[in-house]
């Protein structure tokens, strides 16, 4: 699988992702500098955590008007696989890509831990080879992860099935306590209405290698490379 990796200024999970889908998953990687045009060999293109433009503005602000997001916009439009992680997830919300906004945490500060996650569906190109039970493990690092949308948005996005991923508890349940950032519906991640296209607040990279501390977000990325090889046998 080819995937591309774009690289934005203040961009600082790039290397992070291009180690684990290179060297774990012998995926054949490469930068794609946000300046730069972008070709249509990738399989799959990752906007990956930081903070682009050093947050100026508002997270992502800045990156959507890159000239690399013209090409990045078309590649989901003729059905490639995308995914944001962090800031990339604000990023494709401010382009949008994606419906709602990431907004500062309730609790106004910068939240990094582990979090659990509740995969609420198993039939998309990102979550196709998670484990039952289905929660996984891995971290957040944000001042700006709480995810919000105005009440018709959230209605769509829960009659679409398009909530990929909710904060839970190691049972599995949704609280308000297991709810690291404030989110509306203990959202982490969402697809867009053809599906191709992912947000997710939490970091799959940083949780890959037992190393790490777990490797759980190695659920993610297989589950991307097994809905490839599908297609190819098809």
């Amino acid at each position: 699988m080819k995937v591309g990796i774009v690289v934005f200024p203040g961009s600082n999970c790039d290397r992070d992702t291009h180690w684990v889908l290179e060297n774990l998953l012998d995926c054949e990687c490469g930068y794609l500098w946000h300046k730069e045009r972008m070709d249509r060999r990738w399989d799959l293109v990752v906007l990956p955590g930081g903070f682009s433009y050093g947050d100026y503005l508002r997270t992502g602000a800045i990156a959507r008007i890159s000239p690399v997001m013209q090409d990045v916009a078309e590649h989901a439009s003729r059905g490639g696989l995308l995914l944001g992680i962090c800031n990339g997830f604000q990023i494709l919300t401010e382009a949008g890509l994606l419906p709602g906004a990431l907004m500062t945490n309730t609790c106004l500060r910068f939240v990094c831990r582990d979090v659990m996650l509740k995969v609420q569906r198993r039939d998309s190109p990102f979550t196709g080879a998670v484990d039952d039970p289905g929660i996984l493990k891995m971290p957040v690092a944000h001042h700006a992860g709480r995810y919000v949308a105005d009440e018709e948005t959230l209605e769509m996005l829960e009659s679409d099935e398009r909530i990929l991923f909710r904060y839970c508890d190691a049972e599995g349940r949704c609280t308000p306590q297991a709810n690291p950032n404030g989110s509306l519906g203990n959202i982490a991640g969402i697809v867009n209405a053809r599906g191709n296209v992912l947000g997710m607040m939490p970091h799959p990279e940083r949780a890959a290698h037992h190393s790490l501390g777990g490797s759980e977000g190695m659920q993610i990325f297989r589950s991307v490379i097994a809905s490839q090889e599908l297609l190819r046998e098809v």
